[in-house]
């Protein structure tokens, strides 16, 4: 008996493991290529042979949200930094290492249960996925694992009425499964992927309401995938989820253990994918040059499959006799490739090679205006999955959907799935969008009379829809719009005649459309989001229009900046021309310009989206300390955590950066460690270097000592005031200057002490006394004159010629001329905190803080801010939560004057700033109001 019952172990494990591979030999079959134009064989790639590594992160990046997804890469490019956690997507259920485990080698055993994964349409998680399951089934990771298994919605959406036991399903899916005993799923490493969750018509159900915990039980495909996601059904299974960002929240988030965001090719990760996917390397580093030298077109590379639409076009004009010219907006390079893809049916279906795009564009006309209908239509209803219903409605024969796929190949993609039922989508979402932009101009051509064109009907057109798109936060029309525009313009209508009857002269038009965008900026100003005005900005570049970005970089090159106000949509612009621009700036210092909180919270985010890591959207240092001789980062909330990714940048050949301000920010020992990597480095050329305020103790100078003393040091300049050197830092510093090998002319030192190593802005913390002399009569001082309250009475004051004798204001003794922080705290309605000069009137009504050119003043009441200077208002946003305390900043060299509010847990929230070129010392002051007292905390 115990030898038949180990024979028939033995029998059950020899047919399992055939099962396994036969699976295993299944997936590679499947999974082992990616085609490529026209579904055929000899055009089949092997994956292994063009696959990147996409950059993937543990997390998400902080601003990923429902928006348009291609809008997101314009205004925050991607590029790996020191606070993501890259994830290879083989490790995806692989837990991270545990703290300390480089030194103890421990890592953390238990596999991730469920992992749901982000990414924008196009940017690689099919492929990704395509990647994980070739490489487990070649032998090569995830060994572990018996089997896997990939279920797509948009197969399931097929059968989604249907009612299924997860067993059955699995052999619909993957017949070969049928001699496997639905027992043993228990008992093996199972990884199921449900791929694409954005294109679901299935209603997940995650309520308790029906038990499935058997592989057998029938039940609704909602209940049955919800009951594997939450752990009912097969508890020890693996589950990876794919998705857009927008469909993401259909999940709980209880459910998942794992989130994770694709971000797409890095800058070196796009370069690798043209060289692998170009054989002819001379080619492809043209191909790269172009890239790189068009950069709204390098940034949206970030996305794998624009790559390849890229790669496409650039290599077909490049093999031209005559030399064409190189598209540089999307428009164009999406013109050519639906040429380009044009070519390819005709050599398929017609064995034809038209060399004439007018010609090839004209015997398509028919079929490329009914798939720009169906582009058209679709969009309008959200949907990026067409049925053959779909297609009949725009006049498409189903039965010749294959030809009609071949005619732009890739362009529309026609798939068969589960009960070979056939469905169909556009490469991406970005096409559909261009052949629906194409559609609507068609329309237009096609059917306005020469007799209405005089009303203007074009930019009417133009109008219609960018005023749709501007009221569209979430982005949904915005490259439908730029599409539109881009197609409007007449060398575009000339590359694509043969399809349009006729091309217009949109001169006219076009220039009413770029005064009304211009127009649109200026007006909405601060209420315009940052979305809204890139898009903007970027509907005048699709049209050719680069006035205003030359107004801009002018404008930055001059002082105005310093003067002028800037809306909170200049701003948007300004970030973004910055990203763009080929043409470099000499110096970039943020403090100097004139901008709303909003203004400038857009700004900030250009420094940082191209420098470090000082919040979650962050990018590419190699850009701003690439193009500045000169630039600033002061005040920027930068911590020793970005300093890793600055030393990289400061070590790169090519930077042409001189000067470097890092001060007000709590970079500490630990990053000017990391910085002093980077001045070591032979290629950096730093002169240059403000660490003033930057929490740096006598360890910090250490190390700092050291890289003045390298061969490679050109530093000639180093600023470490407002520090903790202590006298070994001070004498370690100083002697390393007489180092043969030290550079250094200028060291400062001055304002330091062990008060300075206080994180933010109370290292500059100073003891204020109110001026008795200066206190209206009618001000009650107290509390060693700390506190003046208001009182009714007058108060037998002796005459003194620096006393305010027309309002309730008092100033401070002490004068402040280097960095000042202090803090006051007012009871009842509120009051006025003001600095001023000394020689300020005492009487008449110019005497009142923020009515005359010597003060600056913040009024703070019933809940109200203003800011006042020179009898000029501005009306500021109220913090959040209401607090009866305001921080003042005042840093008098640089000419800055800020003020906060401070929460009960002392959390500064930024109010308004001053900019100024302050002439002699400062004093503060502050103005009561009735039944009002005020204290210097």
């Amino acid at each position: 008996t115990g030898a038949l019952e180990k024979d028939s172990h033995q029998l059950v494990d020899d047919v399992l493991q055939r099962v396994k591979e036969k699976h295993k030999t299944s997936m590679k079959g499947k999974y082992e290529s990616l085609s490529e134009g026209i579904k055929l064989q000899e055009n089949q790639t092997l994956l292994n042979s063009i696959y990147t590594q996409l950059y993937i992160i543990e997390g998400e990046r902080e601003g990923v949200n429902e928006e348009h997804e291609v809008l997101q890469m314009e205004k925050t490019p991607r590029t790996q930094h020191s606070q993501d956690t890259p994830i290879n997507c083989n490790d995806i259920f692989d837990p991270l290492p545990e703290p300390g485990y480089e030194k103890n080698n421990r890592m953390r055993k238990d596999k991730i249960k469920t992992v749901l994964t982000k990414g924008i349409a196009g940017i690689g998680k099919t492929v990704s996925v395509q990647k994980f399951i070739l490489d487990w089934a070649e032998g090569k990771s995830n060994q572990d694992v018996d089997f896997m298994f990939v279920l797509t919605f948009r197969e399931l959406n097929l059968i989604r009425d249907h009612q299924y036991s997860l067993h059955r399903l699995l052999l619909d899916f993957q017949p070969g499964l049928q001699d496997l005993d639905p027992k043993v799923y228990d008992l093996y490493k199972v990884v199921f992927v449900f791929d694409g969750l954005d294109e679901s018509k299935i209603k997940l159900e995650f309520s308790d309401a029906q038990k499935v915990s058997d592989v057998t039980e029938t039940s609704s495909l909602g209940v049955l995938m919800s009951k594997l996601i939450k752990g009912d059904l097969l508890p020890s299974a693996l589950i990876w989820i794919t998705s857009r960002p927008a469909a993401a929240s259909q999940i709980p988030s209880k459910y998942i253990n794992r989130l994770t965001e694709i971000q797409g090719f890095s800058d070196p990760q796009k370069e690798e994918y043209f060289r692998k996917r170009i054989s002819d390397q001379h080619q492809a580093s043209r191909v790269i040059s172009h890239i790189k030298a068009a950069r709204s077109l390098h940034i949206m590379c970030y996305i794998p499959v624009f790559c390849w639409i890229s790669a496409t076009v650039l290599q077909s004009i490049m093999k031209q006799d005559h030399c064409a010219e190189v598209p540089k907006t999307l428009t164009e390079m999406y013109i050519h490739f639906l040429i380009i893809q044009t070519n390819v049916r005709n050599q398929k279906y017609d064995e034809k090679d038209e060399r004439d795009p007018r010609k090839l564009l004209q015997s398509n006309r028919g079929v490329i205006v009914k798939l720009s209908e169906l582009a058209f239509k679709q969009l309008m209803r959200g949907n990026i999955m067409f049925y053959d219903e779909d297609l009949r409605e725009c006049g498409i024969d189903v039965t010749e959907a294959s030809v009609y796929s071949g005619i732009c190949t890739e362009i529309f993609k026609e798939e068969y799935v589960i009960y070979r039922r056939k469905v169909y989508c556009f490469i991406h979402l970005s096409f559909q969008e261009f052949l629906a932009a194409f559609y609507v101009f068609y329309s237009y051509v096609s059917t306005t009379s020469d007799a209405l064109k005089v009303f203007d009907l074009l930019h009417n057109l133009h109008k219609g829809v960018l005023d749709k798109a501007l009221k569209n936060e979430n982005g949904r029309m915005d490259l439908f719009v730029r599409f539109l525009l881009g197609i409007s313009l007449e060398s575009n209508q000339r590359l694509l005649q043969g399809l349009l009857t006729h091309t217009e002269d949109s001169s006219e038009s076009i220039k009413e459309t770029i005064k009304y965008i211009k127009d649109k900026i200026k007006e909405w100003k601060n209420t315009l989001s940052a979305e809204r005005s890139i898009n903007l900005f970027l509907c005048l570049l699709e049209m050719n229009d680069q006035t205003l970005q030359r107004e801009i970089l002018e404008f930055l090159k001059s002082d105005e900046h310093s003067e002028k106000e800037l809306s909170a949509a200049h701003c948007s612009a300004i970030a973004y021309i910055l990203q763009i621009s080929e043409e470099a700036l000499d110096e970039l210092d943020l403090k100097e310009y004139n901008t709303s909180e909003e203004g400038r919270r857009r700004l900030i985010p250009a420094v940082r989206n191209f420098t470090f890591c000082v919040v979650s959207a962050i990018n590419n240092v190699s850009f701003f300390l690439n193009v500045f001789l000169s630039f600033s980062l002061a005040d920027c909330n930068i911590t020793d955590q970005c300093c890793e990714t600055v030393a990289s940048a400061l070590q790169l050949s090519d930077s042409p950066l001189r000067e470097l301000d890092l001060s007000n920010n709590d970079l500490r020992d630990s990053g000017v460690k990391l910085l002093s990597t980077g001045l070591m480095s032979p290629n950096c050329q730093l002169q240059i270097l403000r660490l003033s305020g930057c929490m740096v103790t006598q360890e910090g100078c250490s190390h700092l000592a050291s890289a003045l003393s390298s061969n490679s040091s050109h530093l000639r300049e180093l600023d470490l005031s407002y520090n903790d050197p202590g006298d070994s830092g001070v004498k370690l510093l100083s002697e390393r200057r007489s180092h043969p090998n030290c550079k250094l002319e200028i060291l400062n030192l001055d304002h330091g002490g062990y008060f300075r190593i206080t994180p933010g802005l109370h290292k500059y913390t100073c003891n204020l006394t109110l001026d008795i002399n200066t206190a209206n009569n009618h001000l009650s001082l107290s509390e060693g004159e700390k506190k003046a309250t208001r009182v009714e009475e007058e108060l037998p004051y002796s005459d003194h010629p620096e006393r305010f004798d027309c309002f309730e204001q008092v100033l401070c003794r002490e004068s402040l001329s280097e960095r000042h922080y202090w803090e006051a705290e007012w009871s009842a309605r509120g009051a006025g905190l003001s600095v001023m000069y000394k020689g300020i009137q005492r009487t008449g009504s110019d005497c009142r803080f923020g009515l005359n050119e010597m003060s600056w003043s913040l009024v703070c009441f019933d809940n109200k801010y203003s800011a006042w200077h020179s009898n000029k208002r501005t009306n500021l946003l109220a913090p959040s939560s209401s607090s009866n305390r305001v921080g003042v900043y005042l840093d008098w060299p640089a000419g800055k004057l800020s003020f906060y509010s401070v929460s009960d847990t002392h959390t500064l929230t930024h109010l308004h700033t001053y900019h100024a070129t302050f002439t002699e010392p400062l004093y503060a002051g502050i103005r009561l109001y009735p039944d009002s007292s005020v204290s210097l905390c």
